[in-house]
């Protein structure tokens, strides 16, 4: 006789939403910090002033980066948590005002799915009975544990990742050849930038090629940009 089968082995194949929040403010930050530095180098240099220069604004540029993307998820994610916390309170209190009200919602989101009215009345009453708020936050209000928003792990994500790949063109400036440090940073924030989309489909289970083309448009063309920004306005273009 096979052996009955339980959620742990009809879940065998892999899914990556659980993912999907830190995945988000990793690429994200990483992208952000991969373009928004590489473009500030490229803008100052191309107004020509020396190397220090440049380094130091590559690395002001990392540091106002980290902190901008790390407090801004921070924020954002909170916002997004207390307006997720306020709406399992609002059902909460639905629950204990009007449970056969609130269990009937809960059957007519079944039967909208595609159950008879007598599976879907059923299978909202075992689904009460078991865990009534579980039921309703997860099929009415969609939210669940892999969607929930945890502010603190998306500013460390987010942060982290900015300063890991912004410090990327930085070396690169720092070991170009004076003359060279456009062309270097751009050739070599290209190629992070396509190495970043390939990774963050990889870990997403997504389609490479898209990604990769994606990031790589619009990095070079911030750099392109900045660059004819710092043209523009250099001292000695």
């Amino acid at each position: 006789m096979s052996e009955m089968m339980t959620y742990e082995s009809a879940h065998e194949a892999p899914h990556y939403i659980n993912r999907a929040g830190w995945l988000r403010a990793a690429v994200l930050g990483a992208n952000d910090g991969i373009v928004s530095v590489a473009s500030l180098i490229v803008g100052v240099a191309a107004a020509g002033p020396d190397r220090v220069a440049i380094l130091i604004a590559g690395a002001a540029g990392i540091a106002a980066g980290a902190m901008s993307m790390a407090a801004g998820e921070y924020v954002s994610v909170s916002s997004q948590s207390d307006v997720e916390k306020a709406d399992i309170a609002r059902e909460s209190q639905a629950l204990l005002r009007d449970p056969v009200g609130e269990e009937g919602e809960l059957a007519s989101i079944f039967q909208s799915r595609g159950l008879s009215p007598a599976t879907a009345a059923l299978v909202a009453r075992e689904l009460t009975q078991r865990d009534a708020l579980g039921a309703h936050v997860r099929e009415e209000l969609g939210l669940s544990e892999a969607h929930a928003a945890n502010p603190l792990q998306a500013a460390m994500a987010s942060g982290l990742t900015f300063t890991i790949a912004a410090a990327v063109p930085l070396a690169a400036a720092a070991i170009a050849p004076t003359e060279g440090i456009i062309w270097s940073v751009v050739a070599v924030t290209l190629v992070a930038l396509a190495g970043l989309g390939a990774l963050g489909a990889q870990a997403g289970g997504a389609p490479k090629g898209p990604a990769t083309l994606r990031v790589l448009f619009w990095g070079a063309a911030a750099m392109a940009i900045t660059a004819g920004v710092g043209r523009l306005f250099g001292v000695s273009a």
